[in-house]
């Protein structure tokens, strides 16, 4: 049996991956690497697919696409139970539109470059979290790898959604957001963590993993993937002009530097609704549900191939 199984998901990066693979097929033959390689079909065949080649034997894992394959794949090796999680050696090649969770390792970008290091690089544990959360009225539960996002965050993702919108690459998403932030008002939220309750009206709240999210934005600079905590980030009701002159501080790692923001480290957090409203909930990119959400931190949960 080949010893890696590539699962290929041939929409990511708004079709790039379709169009790439010949052409990262035939470095594969040319690196003599021993594989069998899958495509998936649509949303939640990710899942599925890392269930039955682990099923089967296969221990080495790769995913080829971005934030939304690695945020399925991910959440197919943690839904299973025919081996322990930490057995697996999983990586990610980025062909994808944000290739966000890839910043925190310095993995390149490039697929050419990171290809052959791929299978010589060594491994890491890193943490997961887990939100338990409500969608159609039913008590859901995800995994995620990177950053979870309510209030703001999660309604540009469900706009985007609702619009049947791909962010096929950066300027798109970057355009949503200049686009909904003027619909979008600030939520009452209550949110409960290191034995304190918060009751604020709030632009953005983030609960980070790793720091990146959004296209190389960082709402949770102070999120470390293996420290067993969770980054909480907290951005209070900002003015929309303020939160146009603040861009370069999400980009530059310095969102705690404004009056508005806080940012904190927990175990477990409770995000609930202040109002009678929805408060949605995103995570990784992909759209979930709404509160209340209870986070909280799986430590040294999964083992992936990073740059030596």
């Amino acid at each position: 049996m080949p010893n890696w199984f590539i699962i290929a998901n041939p929409a990511a990066g708004g079709g790039l991956v379709k169009k790439l693979w010949p052409s990262i097929e035939a470095e594969l033959h040319k690196l003599s690497i021993d594989f069998v390689s899958n495509f998936t079909i649509g949303p939640g065949h990710a899942i599925t697919m890392v269930q039955e080649a682990l099923s089967i034997g296969y221990r080495h894992i790769i995913a080829i696409g971005g934030d939304g394959t690695n945020h399925e794949v991910i959440n197919g090796l943690m839904l299973q139970n025919i081996v322990p999680v930490t057995e697996v050696q999983y990586g990610l090649l980025p062909v994808g539109t944000g290739n966000d969770w890839i910043r925190t390792y310095g993995i390149p970008a490039n697929w050419r470059e990171w290809l052959p290091q791929l299978f010589t690089s060594a491994s890491r544990l890193q943490d997961l979290g887990m939100a338990s959360y409500w969608k159609d009225g039913q008590q859901s539960q995800r995994y995620f790898t990177n950053v979870a996002g309510l209030c703001y965050d999660a309604f540009v993702v469900k706009t985007m959604n609702d619009n049947q919108v791909s962010a096929q690459n950066r300027f798109v998403y970057l355009w949503w957001i200049l686009r909904c932030l003027f619909r979008f008002q600030p939520q009452a939220c209550k949110i409960t963590f290191n034995g304190q309750s918060v009751q604020e009206f709030c632009y953005t709240i983030n609960i980070g993993i790793c720091k990146f999210s959004g296209g190389g934005m960082q709402f949770v600079p102070q999120a470390i993937p293996d420290d067993g905590l969770l980054g909480l980030t907290i951005a209070r009701k900002i003015p929309k002009w303020d939160v146009i002159l603040s861009t370069p501080r999400f980009y530059a790692g310095t969102i705690g530097g404004h009056r508005k923001v806080t940012l904190h480290q927990a175990k477990s957090i409770v995000v609930e609704s202040a109002a009678n409203e929805k408060v949605y909930l995103e995570a990784d990119g992909e759209f979930l549900g709404e509160c209340p959400v209870e986070f909280t931190i799986l430590e040294n949960a999964i083992r992936v191939i990073v740059p030596n």
